[in-house]
């Protein structure tokens, strides 16, 4: 997208960079500094995270995140990839009900779709449990970024993949998921794992409809013990592993979906080969 950078410009981006870390690391020096002269950073003010009844406590809202998260997103990457297959399709009426799904959802805040399941739909008599109220939205709205990754990466790739595929005797079918969709799921990978990433933190929601999340959790532990910063720091240290987490599994899918997407590709130009033969 932008041409490769000069002797001038690098020198600008190396002092940019420095300037920016240097920045960070003096408000980070800042906070800390703040916190330990008031007292938050003491060690008795970590006493209650050493306690097992705490430790549970977390770890059964850390369990109930990743319930709502795994679940939402299950859901939500089949989906977003048939919606994404929807748009595509040469069948109107299906691309246009596709494409009105995408663009609704895109546009509409996953907290309003929230509000809708908890108080529009009740009132005509569709109630759904607090798990489905949260988890539900966020499926809704995270499908629809998903088909937009997914149609972004089928788009991105070659037109003359899909016609050699074809061209050796593979239907459109096996050509797509040989071919196409292997090697778009390498482009789409980054995406996805951003996506998880937001779906992960879109349980953050769940104070809306009081379902026992990390953060809805870390409010009911701050109101019990007053430990204000130190449950919030634990709470973003759970986020940041759970990302990490996130960020490991999507290269090992990577990796793997390198060497399937390989093994597809010339197992299917051989049937393709020996049905021309």
């Amino acid at each position: 997208m932008f041409d490769t950078a000069g002797p001038r410009a690098r020198r600008w981006i190396r002092v940019l960079t420095v300037l920016s870390v240097l920045v960070l690391v003096g408000l980070f020096a800042l906070a800390y500094y703040r916190f330990y002269a008031s007292g938050a950073l003491a060690p008795s003010k970590w006493l209650t995270f050493t306690r097992p009844a705490t430790i549970g406590y977390l770890g059964t809202a850390l369990k109930n995140t990743m319930i709502a998260a795994g679940v939402s997103g299950a859901i939500a990457l089949p989906l977003g990839l048939v919606m994404a297959l929807g748009r595509l399709a040469k069948f109107p009426p299906l691309r246009w009900l596709c494409t009105l799904y995408i663009e609704l959802f895109r546009a509409v805040p996953a907290l309003l779709v929230i509000y809708v399941f908890m108080f529009a739909l009740p009132a005509y008599g569709l109630e759904v449990s607090t798990f489905w109220k949260l988890v539900l939205p966020i499926t809704l709205c995270a499908a629809a970024t998903l088909a937009e990754v997914f149609r972004a990466g089928i788009l991105a790739l070659p037109r003359g993949q899909t016609e050699a595929g074809l061209s050796v005797g593979l239907t459109d079918g096996q050509t797509f998921r040989s071919i196409v969709f292997p090697q778009a799921l390498r482009i789409v990978v980054p995406s996805l794992v951003a996506q998880a990433t937001i779906v992960v933190k879109d349980t953050a929601f769940g104070y809306v409809v009081s379902y026992a999340e990390l953060l809805q959790s870390g409010k009911v532990l701050i109101a019990n013990t007053g430990d204000l910063v130190q449950t919030y720091l634990v709470v973003t240290v759970l986020y940041i592993l759970v990302s990490l987490l996130i960020s490991a599994g999507a290269r090992g899918l990577d990796r793997r979906a390198g060497r399937t997407g390989a093994r597809g590709l010339s197992l299917g130009m051989r049937r393709g080969a020996g049905g021309i033969a």
